[in-house]
């Protein structure tokens, strides 16, 4: 087996979905460098159709949280105690992508959010920062109150603070063998 690079390895198996945060505000400065390593992420055609939205004032974060809550479903209720939301939205991109996209008929907006968001919260992690990766929102609400552009769309809203603890829970995989497929 091919010796994998222990410090991303480590980085990758540390990561997980936070959803128990310390009442405890984050430094402004880790906040950017999260977003930093986010505008590294490569998109289709260099359009990079990100935006982050960074929640902080707590009653516009308790709207936004409550906008990640369904009635009767106990999901996302630790929204309502994180210090930060951040709520990525995107647009569709550049005419080449746009282009790519019709042609394809795959959303490379979406695929290139999931790309920046993921590389936020790996940074997030090597700075003692937890995150959550949220799907499931009100984008109506949020774009309301955010004032977000008509022509962006909001991809997901993270969830960010410092852990309750340092506890790394072990992950549930399925073996390589189930998840690849070679040619050769």
């Amino acid at each position: 087996m091919i010796e994998l690079d222990k410090t991303f390895m480590e980085l990758a198996i540390k990561r997980y979905s936070t959803r128990k945060y310390l009442v405890k505000d984050v430094e402004l400065e880790k906040i950017q460098s999260c977003i930093e390593a986010a505008r590294m992420a490569p998109s289709a055609c260099n359009s990079q159709p990100w935006r982050f939205h960074v929640v902080r004032e707590p009653n516009l974060r308790s709207t936004v949280a409550k906008a990640t809550l369904q009635k009767g479903i106990a999901l996302n209720k630790f929204t309502l105690e994180v210090p930060v939301l951040v709520v990525l939205t995107v647009s569709k991109g550049n005419l080449k992508t746009k282009v790519g996209q019709m042609v394809s008929g795959l959303p490379y907006y979406l695929i290139d959010a999931g790309i920046a968001a993921e590389h936020f919260c790996l940074q997030a992690s090597a700075l003692g920062l937890g995150t959550c990766m949220i799907g499931w929102f009100q984008e109506k609400v949020i774009k309301a109150n955010l004032n977000v552009k008509s022509d962006e769309r909001v991809a997901l809203v993270i969830a960010l603070g410092y852990p309750e603890d340092d506890f790394t829970r072990a992950k549930v995989r399925k073996e390589l063998e189930e998840i690849s497929v070679y040619y050769e």
